[in-house]
């Protein structure tokens, strides 16, 4: 090489760019998570640990107590329209109404709760005011609160869904 040859600009040099290419990338990268992490809410977190403590205890009174019932419920799904046909050990349950309670995994504003009207004989309607389509969490409960069934399901079910209460288990 003779000393008089020209050299390129820096912004034209390859070793720059492939030495400050994964830094500059990095720092895009943090920005963009910065900005996402201080514009979204923490749904999932709770202050309250004894609340929540007792509700669990609650919540598990509830499952025994659908447990000791023997309640059994089928559900199907007819677009928004849906139908459950609800069973206990004594037979058909006769509630005025229960309520199903549907809750994204991960997005709190997705939640949903759908009141069903008893139509006798152990069959309840309801209507949902949204489509759903996915994997839910549900909790159905009576008018009273004191019994509860709940799960995890892909909605809406072309099968249908059946819920049982199942033996609680205590921690």
């Amino acid at each position: 090489m003779s000393e008089h040859a020209p050299v390129a600009p820096w912004y034209r040099q390859p070793w720059f760019w492939f030495l400050t290419i994964f830094p500059l990338a990095a720092i895009i990268w943090c920005t963009v998570m910065i900005v996402v992490a201080s514009n979204m809410k923490d749904t999932m977190v709770t202050d309250d640990y004894s609340k929540e403590g007792r509700g669990i205890n609650l919540a598990i009174a509830r499952d025994q107590q659908a447990y000791d019932m023997g309640m059994v419920g089928e559900m199907s799904f007819e677009k928004r329209e849906v139908t459950l046909k609800l069973n206990t050990e004594e037979g058909p349950a006769q509630f005025p109404y229960v309520v199903l309670k549907l809750f994204h995994p991960t997005l709190a504003e997705r939640d949903r709760t759908i009141q069903f009207r008893n139509e006798g004989g152990g069959y309840y309607s309801g209507t949902m005011l949204n489509d759903i389509e996915g994997r839910w969490y549900y909790d159905l409960q009576g008018p009273d609160n004191t019994w509860r069934l709940k799960g995890e399901a892909w909605l809406p079910s072309e099968d249908g869904l059946t819920i049982r209460a199942e033996k609680p288990v205590k921690g």
